[in-house]
């Protein structure tokens, strides 16, 4: 048992580290200005056929792709802020839920039109390393060391720089902010467009060990809900700590019950924890 156990578990922590970075997004947005961003999963699909094409049609390394595939996420990121979300910024819940869930419909409409829903694969193998009785995929490992990176960079970015305090300050009070000469609706705009440049290196990266359709970010959206609950909600950092832990779940379960029983153990952890601990294992920020 422990033979099997132990590589689903390990693979499952290396896939979870990815699961943080889509989490810490959805998290960021949320936590600066309480949008529920239910264009995230789209978001993330577009991050997959960007490196996708970047790595078919112009032969470029898909992680060195991933440079471009963040410009293009904070970008988009800007776009939807600009035409979707700004205007309803203070409108009740409701509204800005509707404005980004018809924004995921209109990705998905287009994407479904230009790049059917056949499914598409990066062919880029590293080959594995051993590392003791572990088989490890070097592409997880590589993914991993890029979610590691990303996460500490976001970490340097938000308390070290002088955006990242001004993003701090908008969302621990954005009337107090705007006294102190903070000019908050370029960094809402900021901040949103972090949280799709996120979104998207995320899918960039699952890109390169799975095979995905412009559906594929669906899961993976909701897979970051879960995630923000677990670490806290507006706790980018908490969402690393959340992916670990659900990708550790996703590789522990198989071993013990069938897999279709994953997605209900997981959201049955989700039901849990916002009736015990609402706030996440980190609290909420």
């Amino acid at each position: 048992m422990l033979a099997q156990l132990l590589p689903s578990l390990t693979d499952g922590l290396l896939l979870g580290f990815v699961y943080g970075v889509a989490a810490m997004g959805l998290s960021l947005i949320w936590g600066v200005m309480t949008v529920i961003n239910l264009s995230h999963g789209p978001v993330i699909a577009l991050g997959m056929f960007a490196t996708y094409l970047l790595f078919t049609h112009l032969g470029v390394n898909p992680y060195l792709a991933l440079v471009a595939v963040a410009a293009f996420g904070m970008l988009l990121g800007f776009l939807i802020y600009g035409v979707a979300v700004h205007r309803v910024l203070n409108a009740p819940h409701l509204s800005t839920l509707l404005a980004t869930f018809a924004v995921n419909m209109i990705i998905i409409g287009v994407g479904t039109a230009v790049f059917t829903t056949s499914p598409h694969n990066i062919d880029f193998p590293l080959g594995s390393w051993e590392i003791g009785p572990l088989t490890l995929p070097a592409t997880r490992l590589v993914a991993t060391l890029g979610a590691v990176v990303i996460t500490g960079a976001l970490y340097l970015f938000l308390y070290f720089t002088r955006p990242g305090k001004a993003i701090r300050a908008v969302a621990n009070n954005r009337q107090a902010a705007e006294l102190m000469g903070i000019p908050s609706a370029r960094i809402l705009a900021l901040s949103f467009g972090l949280g799709t440049m996120l979104a998207a290196v995320s899918g960039g990266l699952i890109a390169t060990f799975f095979p995905f359709t412009i559906l594929s970010g669906g899961p993976y959206e909701l897979k970051s809900f879960v995630i923000c609950v677990l670490g806290g909600l507006g706790n980018p950092l908490g969402a690393l700590l959340g992916g670990l832990l659900l990708g550790g779940l996703e590789g522990l379960i198989p071993t013990f019950m069938p897999v279709s029983w994953v997605p209900v153990v997981e959201f049955g952890l989700f039901v849990l924890v916002l009736l015990v601990r609402p706030s996440g294992l980190l609290g909420a920020k």
